[in-house]
């Protein structure tokens, strides 16, 4: 049997940054196994669909993260329950979020099909790219089932600490994947659809191999008849934290969108700019969503196990090596600037890439925030405060959208940049202030408990 950590006993920095570790090559790896579509096309299919590529990331993200945000908070009810030691609680868990989870995604599906077009129009997407990006959102949107039980069962094995169990699939999914893009797109000239048929499969691959390392490995999890049934409590429990989780997620990608419209205005030279420098940007957030969801696990368990101290210093570590880790990548984004962009453009000249390198230079001055928000975000969601993140993420992303429709006419893709950094000044204090206020409350029941 497969171990699985303990993360109520034992030195925290080391906790965290075990769980951090394969947490960061794994969202490394998902970036590569994103941006391969578009790196491929760009080199053997054409502008065009390198641009249609960018704009379906947008749409197809709403869907991808609505099911990875349901999953985030159905993990840390997983963490909670793993902590306090309720196996069989646990494995009842397991067939409620997975029964329902499905019947969730596949409506999902049936939506995205039929809200296709519509939602094309609603983020102005250029008429020579419209078949393309309908092309390759159809095929993804079949798909959603099969990127809904990979997240749920990724989810599942971060909550009891095996992360890199999650990751050696991830590799392994990430290599197919990779295989099929060439011989879909570069050999057999099948353009975006090859592209999107590579990602499908790789997906599906991703969830078999999931579930059968489960299934092998940690089989005490694994639900039987007898755990199949209604539970209220958790179901309640359940719906409410994916669907907040859910709508924080989906929140930031609706107002993705909404800038993409932004920056659609621009023609295509500005989207392709903003294609590369979202793929690119998906690095540097590699790390900071990797630390969020190292410290929600870390203090989902130690609070199911009633441990408020743990959780507190898990917290305190938490900052510590994110602040670390954004002023790094800040500097990292800033001086590789140009080279990244000429890497995913294919070029070092033209209005795309100067487009993109003015955006990157000033977003990277913001990073430390980015990253010192992902801190607030895991510790909330651990503790089940998962309002808390969503509300942050709506007020960042309102601010986003306004100021970048409001200035992307005069300051071109930089007003994005701005408007994104402006955003996390505002999500962190708000924050800041929030658990300041907890902090308070908490301690005056204590005096009151006295």
């Amino acid at each position: 049997m497969a171990r699985s950590y303990d993360l109520t006993s034992g030195s925290i920095p080391q906790h965290l940054l075990r769980l951090a570790a394969p947490l960061i090559m794994g969202n490394i790896l998902q970036q590569l196994y994103n941006t391969v579509d578009a790196f491929i096309l760009g080199r053997f299919a054409g502008d065009l669909e390198f641009a249609a590529v960018g704009v379906a990331g947008s749409v197809m993200n709403l869907f991808l993260f609505m099911i990875t945000g349901a999953c985030t908070g159905i993990s840390v009810i997983f963490a909670q329950l793993y902590g306090a030691g309720e196996r069989e609680r646990f494995r009842r868990e397991h067939w409620l979020s997975l029964s329902c989870g499905l019947l969730v995604t596949l409506a999902c599906s049936g939506l995205g099909f039929l809200l296709l077009s519509p939602l094309l129009r609603l983020i102005q997407t250029p008429s020579e790219l419209k078949t393309f990006v309908s092309v390759y959102l159809t095929i993804i949107l079949a798909s959603l089932p099969a990127a809904f039980l990979y997240n749920l069962y990724g989810a599942l094995l971060r909550a009891i600490g095996r992360a890199n169990a999650a990751l050696m699939v991830l590799a392994a999914a990430v290599t197919v994947n990779v295989a099929l893009d060439y011989c879909f797109v570069a050999r057999f000239q099948l353009g975006i659809a090859g592209a999107a048929w590579a990602t499908a499969a790789s997906q599906a691959i991703s969830a078999v191999l999931c579930i059968l390392y489960l299934r092998r490995k940690a089989p005490e999890l694994i639900f039987a008849r007898a755990d199949c049934r209604m539970d209220g409590g958790l179901l309640k429990q359940t719906a409410h934290f994916s669907f907040v989780t859910a709508l924080h997620q989906s929140s930031l990608y609706i107002g993705k969108l909404l800038v993409q419209g932004a920056v659609n205005t621009g023609g295509t030279d500005m989207i392709s700019a903003y294609t590369a420098t979202t793929r690119i940007e998906g690095f540097a957030h590699s790390f900071g969503d990797s630390g969020s969801a190292a410290t929600s696990v870390l203090v989902a368990q130690n609070r199911g196990a009633g441990k408020e101290e743990r959780v507190k210093e898990s917290f305190r570590s938490s900052l510590f090596l994110m602040l670390a880790m954004g002023l790094a990548m800040s500097l990292i984004m800033y001086v590789s600037v140009s080279t990244s962009v000429g890497f995913m453009l294919g070029t070092r000249s033209g209005a795309a890439f100067e487009n993109a390198r003015d955006y990157l230079k000033l977003v990277a001055l913001f990073y430390t925030l980015c990253f010192t928000g992902n801190t607030f975000a895991g510790y909330f969601n651990g503790i089940g405060k998962v309002s808390v993140p969503f509300l942050g993420a709506t007020s960042h992303i309102a601010l986003r959208v306004v100021l970048s429709w409001l200035l992307v006419g005069k300051m071109g893709l930089p007003a994005v940049a701005l408007a994104t950094g402006l955003g996390w000044v505002l999500v962190n204090a708000l924050w800041t202030f929030v658990k300041w206020r907890m902090e308070k409350k908490q301690k005056a029941a204590e005096r009151d408990i006295m």
